[in-house]
């Protein structure tokens, strides 16, 4: 027997929806279970399966994620409510393949030999938490630049559509295992000088962050944001977890592109 679980958004169209397909698959040999689901089902848009994302993150190994939009189309959320019942039929007779999607790892040190590690499925940022944002950035440990400006985005290849596209970084496509730094208004003259473009940096590659002056971050995880001190390192990798997307139908990269930003 197959265990699921169904996300909501939380307002009444997802939460109405949800109830219809738990009654859909009652009708079959399937089992609700929140707490080890081998398929999650998230109604409302790429926000709320981010949120998913992030509620079993420690199950990558064993889940497979699909999302239905209530709202607009997107990334991640790509069926719609009319065809709830349909998906429901394929999920039950298990007619789908998976596509695996890259993460961001980020590795935060402090002070006293302290670290947490966060996973990513678009993105995470870091600002300052006040006072000026100056941080060297290194490449495979050799210093590229020292930043001086708002902030740094890091983005994985599905999430280049998001944030990382507002900052006027390329579109990847998610079978490309890389990850994209882009700058948030960087401070370039005569005195202080970035890169000023994105960076696309492949698999085995790592990016550290070591502050100059201010040793506190606002840092982000997709929607997660946290104000974290005494930080020292903070280190990008692309993750050796990848989230799995179940896929019952053909539906390339670039099409969404196009249906979201230049034609629906």
């Amino acid at each position: 027997m197959m265990k699921y679980a169904v996300t909501s958004r939380g307002d009444e169209k997802s939460n109405l929806l949800r109830l219809k397909m738990i009654g859909y698959f009652d009708d079959f040999d399937m089992v609700y279970d929140e707490s080890e689901p081998e398929i999650v089902i998230s109604i409302g848009g790429d926000g709320t399966l981010l949120a998913a994302f992030h509620d079993y993150q420690h199950r990558l190994d064993k889940v497979t994620f699909v999302g239905i939009h209530t709202g607009h189309l997107g990334f991640y959320a790509d069926w719609r409510p009319s065809e709830a019942e349909k998906l429901v039929f394929a999920i039950v007779e298990g007619k789908y393949d998976t596509a695996a999607y890259p993460l961001l790892k980020t590795t935060i040190k402090y002070g006293g030999n302290k670290e947490k590690v966060y996973l990513a499925l678009n993105e995470s940022t870091i600002k300052s938490s006040g006072g000026p944002f100056v941080v060297d950035v290194s490449i495979n440990g050799a210093h590229f630049e020292r930043f001086r400006g708002d902030g740094l985005c890091m983005s994985t290849p599905s999430g280049t559509t998001a944030y990382n596209k507002a900052l006027g970084g390329a579109l990847m496509h998610p079978s490309i295992e890389a990850m994209q730094l882009t700058e948030m208004a960087s401070i370039n003259n005569r005195v202080y000088r970035t890169i000023g473009s994105p960076l696309i940096l492949p698999k085995h590659h790592s990016v550290t962050l070591n502050p100059v002056n201010d040793k506190d971050f606002q840092v982000s995880m997709d929607h997660l944001s946290i104000l974290h001190r005494d930080v020292r390192e903070i280190r990008y990798d692309v993750a050796q977890q990848k989230v799995m997307f179940a896929r019952f139908r053909s539906f390339p990269f670039w099409k969404r592109v196009h249906d979201s930003f230049i034609e629906e």
